[in-house]
């Protein structure tokens, strides 16, 4: 199972809008209460897509000092804790992980503190929602809830915890929720985000997983999944932003990467702080310029690897992103070695390795690429001593793996969109 795109793109789902739909009959805030508490909710939204961690932290707190009956604040401070995990990982850009070589089968451990942390929220927000539920059996708002914290739990267990199938159980139980508030609200559309997401997952996994899914009830289809989210980025509430985010992804592995680029632009301009949105801009058009498929393939070549590296070049440049230049400088070192600029390419991956408090998992495999691009570029003796420094470092994805196919053969790119050893 791919676990890093699962966990890309359920997380990206977990700020789920808080929408009244219909009269409850004892409301859960009162109208000054209520307006309060979406100010609050939107604000750290905003901060935590902004990529302000802090903020976000500090207006999710207030929501669960001022509303401490309602599970809105613990659940939105766990999926805070979970975003700057996958932030500090370097997880949340989902395109980073477009190489076979992040699918291998090392383990990272799980910060006991963390789990701890995150499972304290988790509970809290669930027994909120129960405790609701009890009262008001169709309240849809607690519902809606109790199948995010399921969803929640579900991509920190395959993100973090590398829990496969109690990620899938504790998935299909956020949609068995969440089809149960369209049951009795067809007009929540925004409770289609999750339903949306699992029925593409689902519908994407191999045959073997998909029968284990099976004995969860689950079934799932890659164009129905993407066909509800789109109509979630249409026509939902509050939750457009996060069904556009999951579009990006999947019209990515769907190979729309005009649609790709179009969705993440957007995006970019709503939350200009976020730089990953304009990575993720910047790696569409990348892969858009390597299929041939108009007439115009020359020009339109041209023109999207123009705005690609123009992108990466500034953010390159970016003072406001500069704790993020090992991630910066190794994306604009793959788009160079896919644009066939090899040398550059070096470079770029070389500082990404050398960046002031770089990653780890990141720098191996920046020195990795480098050692790869040194071959393309018949540098032998120079990629021999690059990939003998990635067997002097820890070893991540399968690093050691692919370093040590470097020193038995030259690493040779066929396209710019695949690469084999010869």
């Amino acid at each position: 199972m791919k676990n890093v795109f699962i966990s890309s793109v359920i997380a990206v789902a977990l700020l789920g809008a808080i929408t009244t739909h219909g009269q409850q009959p004892t409301p859960w805030l009162t109208d000054s209460e209520r307006v309060r508490f979406e100010k609050l909710r939107e604000s750290g939204c905003e901060a935590l897509y902004n990529l302000d961690n802090k903020t976000a932290r500090a207006d999710f707190s207030e929501i669960v000092r001022l509303f401490p009956q309602h599970p809105a604040g613990p659940q939105y401070l766990a999926s805070a804790l979970f975003f700057e995990t996958l932030y500090k990982s370097r997880r949340l850009q989902s395109s980073l992980y477009s190489s076979k070589s992040f699918y291998s089968g090392s383990e990272d451990e799980v910060d006991a503190n963390l789990a701890n942390q995150f499972r304290t929220f988790t509970r809290e927000a669930q027994r909120l929602a129960e405790t609701r539920l009890q009262h008001y059996p169709k309240d849809t708002e607690a519902l809606y809830f109790l199948g995010n914290v399921a969803a929640l739990k579900a991509s920190f267990e395959e993100a973090v915890e590398r829990r496969h199938y109690a990620a899938l159980r504790d998935g299909y139980e956020a949609v068995t929720k969440h089809r149960r508030v369209l049951e009795l609200d067809p007009t929540y559309v925004d409770a289609q985000v999750t339903i949306g997401m699992y029925d593409y997952i689902i519908g994407s996994l191999p045959l073997p997983i998909k029968l284990v899914a099976g004995v969860f009830g689950a079934d799932g289809s890659r164009k129905r999944g993407i066909a509800t989210i789109e109509k979630v980025a249409k026509s939902g509430k509050i939750a457009r932003d996060q069904a556009m985010t999951l579009l990006v992804i999947l019209y990515v592995r769907e190979k729309r990467y005009g649609d790709a680029a179009e969705e993440a632009r957007q995006l970019s301009t709503k939350y200009p702080r976020n730089y990953l949105y304009r990575i993720e801009t910047a790696d569409a058009l990348v892969s858009q310029a390597t299929i041939p498929n108009t007439a115009n393939h020359a020009l339109r070549d041209t023109e999207a690897v123009r705005e690609a590296l123009s992108i990466y070049e500034a953010l390159s440049h970016d003072k406001d992103v500069a704790h993020s230049m090992d991630l910066i400088h190794f994306k604009y070192g793959e788009a160079l070695l896919k644009t066939g600029q090899k040398e550059r390419a070096v470079a770029e991956f070389l500082a990404a390795a050398k960046s002031e408090g770089a990653n780890e998992g990141l720098a191996t495999m920046a020195y990795l690429y480098a050692a790869q691009s040194l071959d393309a570029s018949n540098k032998r003796s120079e990629a021999l001593a690059k990939y003998r420094l990635v067997l002097s470092r820890p070893d991540v994805y399968d690093a050691h793996s692919q370093a040590r196919k470097g020193l038995a053969q030259p690493y040779k790119t066929v396209t710019t969109t695949e690469s084999r050893w010869q």
